[in-house]
C-alpha cells in the first residue's frame, strides 16, 4: 500500500469503528501494543518491537503536562510510527525499505529494519548534524547525502528507487500513523480516559497531530471517552511555517515554503505531503497555528530543559514558545488542561 490514485495519503479504518464496546487494554503490555484492540490484526501476529510507547506524562504545574517521547528506544517519538509500519511491510514480505529523513526518522528505520531484517535506505539532507549519520550508521542502514532540506533529500531518493524499494515516507503508506495514534490512547488512559483541552505539537509532517485527532475520534465513536475533544494546536519555526501561512490565510491546502531554515530540524519540512489534512484537523478542532521566532529558539528551548530536566530537542523550544504566547493571549485559559510534547532527544 502507498497513496491512493488520487495522490492524497491512505488512512485505515475499521469494522469496529463507531460501535460501542468495553475498554480492552492489554495491561501487562507497558508499550504500544498494549492497544492491540485497536491497531492492525497483522501487526500483533509478528510484531517488530524494540519495547516503543506508554511514554510518561509528566505533570509540570498549572495543569500543564508533557508528554515524553525522549525516552522511547532510539529517542524519539518516531519509533511508534516505525514499530507499526516496519511490522505491516515485513508482515507484506517487503525486503527493502527506504525513506528520507531530518534525522530522528531515519534513526528510527534503520533501527527497526535492523530488527525485522529488512534493508533500509536513508537519505539525509547534507546538512544533518554529525550524530544523526552516525547513529543512523550503527543499525548498518545504506546513508546517502543529498540537498539542503528533507524535500530535496526526498527528490533524490526518488531519482535513485529502485522498483523493489519500498517508500515508508511521512504519509507514503497508512501505518506510520496507526502507531503515531497510540499517542493519543496513552493521552486518554493516563488522564483516566479524559482528554486534555489543548494538545501542543511541533508540527512538521504532522503524522503525531493527524494521529492523535484519529484516535481520539475512535475512542468518541467507541465510547471510551466523551467529548469535548482537545482543541490542537500545529506549532512551528518562522524559518519552515508552511501550515501557519496557510492557516492565516484561510487556504485549506499549504504552499510550499521556499528558503526554509531552522536549527528545529525535525519541523524543517516545506512541502508537507498531509498538509491540507493538518488544516482540516485545525479546523475540526476549533485550533490554531502558531510560529515561534527561530532568534528565540535555543533560549525557550534552554527555559524548558531547566524547568524540567528533560533534555529535549529544540523542537520543544517551538513548543514552549506557543503555549507562553497563547496563554499570554488568553487563548489557553487560567485553569484549562493542556498537554505539550517533548519529540526526542538532543542528540550530540
Amino acid at each position: 500500500m502507498w497513496l491512493c490514485g488520487c495522490g492524497k495519503p491512505l488512512s485505515v479504518h475499521y469494522e469496529w469503528e463507531g460501535v460501542h464496546r468495553d475498554i480492552r487494554i492489554e495491561i501487562e503490555e507497558e508499550n504500544l501494543w498494549r492497544y492491540a484492540s485497536v491497531l492492525p490484526s497483522n501487526s500483533t501476529r509478528e510484531k517488530i518491537s524494540l519495547g516503543e510507547g506508554w511514554t510518561p506524562l509528566l505533570p509540570i504545574g498549572n495543569n500543564v503536562y508533557v508528554k515524553n517521547e525522549t525516552v522511547n528506544p532510539t529517542g524519539s517519538f518516531k519509533d511508534r510510527g516505525m514499530a507499526m509500519a516496519v511490522t505491516l511491510a515485513k508482515a507484506q514480505n517487503v525486503k527493502k525499505i527506504c525513506l528520507p529523513s531530518a534525522g530522528n526518522a531515519g534513526v528510527s528505520a534503520s533501527a527497526y529494519c535492523q530488527a525485522a531484517g529488512i534493508d533500509c535506505f536513508v537519505f539525509l539532507p547534507e546538512t544533518i548534524p554529525e550524530p544523526f549519520k552516525k547513529e543512523t550508521g550503527l543499525y548498518k542502514s545504506e546513508l546517502v547525502l543529498s540537498g539542503q532540506t528533507i524535500s530535496e533529500a526526498a527528490q533524490a531518493m526518488i531519482n535513485q528507487k529502485d522498483e523493489d524499494w519500498f517508500d515508508i515516507s511521512t504519509l507514503k503508506e497508512p501505518f506510520r500513523v496507526e502507531g503515531k495514534k497510540t499517542l493519543g490512547y496513552e493521552i486518554a488512559e493516563q488522564l483516566g480516559w479524559s482528554l486534555p483541552d489543548v494538545v501542543i505539537y511541533p508540527t512538521g509532517g504532522g503524522t503525531g497531530l493527524i494521529g492523535m485527532w484519529k484516535a481520539f475520534k475512535e475512542m468518541l465513536g467507541m465510547g471510551w471517552i466523551s467529548g469535548p475533544l482537545p482543541r490542537m494546536v500545529a506549532a512551528q519555526s518562522d524559518g519552515c511555517a508552511p501550515v501557519v501561512k496557510a492557516y492565516q490565510s484561510q487556504e485549506n491546502t499549504t504552499s510550499f515554503w521556499h528558503k526554509s531554515n531552522t536549527i528545529a530540524l525535525g519541523l524543517n519540512v516545506p512541502g508537507p505531503i498531509g498538509g491540507y489534512w493538518i488544516l482540516e484537523i485545525l479546523s475540526e478542532s476549533n485550533g490554531i497555528a502558531v510560529t515561534a521566532q527561530e532568534s528565540s529558539l535555543e533560549i525557550k528551548t534552554k527555559n524548558f530543559r531547566k524547568r524540567t530536566g528533560i533534555d529535549a530537542s529544540t523542537e520543544i523550544g517551538v513548543v514552549w514558545s506557543a503555549y507562553e504566547e497563547l496563554t499570554e493571549k488568553k487563548w489557553i485559559t487560567p485553569g484549562e488542561k493542556v498537554v505539550l510534547f517533548a519529540t526526542g532527544i538532543e542528540r550530540r
